[in-house]
């Protein structure tokens, strides 16, 4: 149980917190979370982010479960969306937010977010196998007694959804290049990761001074799960953007000046100096 979790060095819990915070709470299928647009969310997003241990810009009186930090390490906690013993996250996402059962490109849209999240986090990340191909299980929660046709992975969505795919990959890629996304340490947590000002739907943050040891200097993620195009505030400079619009690349996507930066509706935006 999380609550034993402190007294447990190396052993770590799912974060209902976090997988509840972005897609909505396990006892509603119908209800949606941060990704559906829907405010309030943020705390118990930035706690996941953080890896739920004690971080002086979490306010955890307003973290769905976990009122007080149930981690002494970040490693001590799983980040997630889904896993095999629930709805996986394109039968939730359908579910929750009706206008993803017409439209793809929405779905795909959220889909990333989501993940976005979980990678970036300093928690574990946790993905279920086919997640990154759109896999459904036809609304099935714990489908341990289904036959096939709820089970299998259906790879022609490979070729029907290679966007996915590769963003997966690019995450991936992403948090084994750069020791900032995965401290390893409560203490580095605390001295390197620092949120920006919350908004409705958005949370950003950045992890800072070469995190890690990391090459980059500071790297900024911002999350926009709102349907519109918002403004988020940071220094001045010339930024390397690594992640936006449904795509990530770790060798960059082009160069943003600092400031006032845009982020596009329910996508994520990642840059660094």
């Amino acid at each position: 149980m999380k609550a034993a979790i402190p007294q447990m060095p190396g052993i770590a819990a799912f974060s209902d917190d976090m997988r509840d915070a972005l897609r909505g709470p396990f006892s509603d299928d119908h209800k949606a979370g941060f990704l559906g647009g829907v405010a309030g969310q943020e705390e118990s997003l930035k706690a996941g982010i953080a890896g739920m241990i004690a971080h002086p810009q979490v306010d955890y009186s307003k973290v769905n479960y976990s009122k007080q930090p149930y981690a002494t390490e970040p490693t001590q906690m799983i980040a997630y969306v889904s896993c095999h013993d629930d709805m996986c996250l394109t039968d939730r996402l359908r579910a929750s937010i009706p206008e993803t059962e017409y439209d793809d490109e929405q779905l795909i849209r959220l889909a990333l977010l989501a993940q976005t999240a979980v990678f970036t986090s300093q928690g574990v990340p946790f993905m279920l196998s086919g997640e990154e191909m759109l896999r459904d299980k036809k609304g099935v929660h714990n489908s341990f007694n289904s036959p096939d046709s709820i089970n299998h992975l259906d790879w022609n969505n490979l070729e029907a959804y290679p966007q996915v795919f590769n963003y997966y990959s690019g995450l991936i890629r992403l948090r084994k290049l750069h020791p900032a996304f995965r401290l390893g340490s409560a203490d580095l947590v605390r001295r390197h990761l620092e949120f920006l000002p919350v908004q409705d739907c958005l949370v950003g943050f950045r992890l800072k001074n070469h995190a890690g040891g990391d090459k980059w200097n500071n790297i900024y993620v911002i999350l926009n799960a709102g349907n519109e195009l918002r403004t988020v505030n940071i220094p001045q400079g010339q930024y390397t953007i690594v992640c936006t619009n449904g795509e990530v690349n770790e060798a960059g996507l082009g160069e943003m000046e600092g400031g006032e930066v845009m982020v596009d509706g329910q996508s994520a935006l990642i840059l660094h100096d």
